[in-house]
């Protein structure tokens, strides 16, 4: 796949969850919860103002610089990447990496947070707290695809 295919990729994470978080914006209110795909999901709206677990929470402004800062290092990861052949493993986990980096940066840019909407019903009270969102999900992946394409050049 071209530069443009996995480009595609990116900009389809990012308008995918820019669309999802206005959605939920507009029709739930902060904390809000409601079970979705015959009750395994949680679609509540939250507004995360830190990083991962709101860590930073304190330091929003550190945060947001970090987070614009690391995307657009990743940017130049990603097209650096197709100076060379092959690899497609790694390509696509940076266009997913950075289609939910792009969301996420977005949001802290424009709204002062992130919009997270998706939980799981699960006993546990800890983990049923945690809120994500589809890009959470994508830099999640990204980042496995990173590693395991790496660990099989070796």
């Amino acid at each position: 796949m071209a530069v443009i295919g996995f480009a595609a990729l990116a900009l389809g994470i990012f308008a995918l969850d820019l669309l999802i978080k206005n959605y939920i914006e507009k029709h739930l209110e902060v904390g809000e919860e409601k079970p979705f795909c015959r009750g395994r999901l949680l679609v509540r709206r939250y507004h995360n103002k830190g990083a991962f677990l709101d860590a930073g929470e304190a330091k929003q402004g550190l945060v947001t610089m970090l987070s614009l800062g690391l995307t657009l290092f990743m940017t130049v990861v990603f097209l650096a990447a197709f100076s060379f052949r092959g690899n497609s493993t790694l390509k696509a986990g940076l266009a997913l990496l950075l289609g939910g980096a792009y969301s996420n940066t977005y949001d802290r840019l424009t709204r002062k947070y992130v919009v997270d909407y998706v939980s799981f019903p699960v006993k546990n009270k800890r983990f049923r707290r945690i809120v994500f969102n589809i890009s959470d999900f994508c830099i999640m992946i990204g980042a496995a695809l990173l590693v395991w394409g790496d660990a099989r050049k070796k």
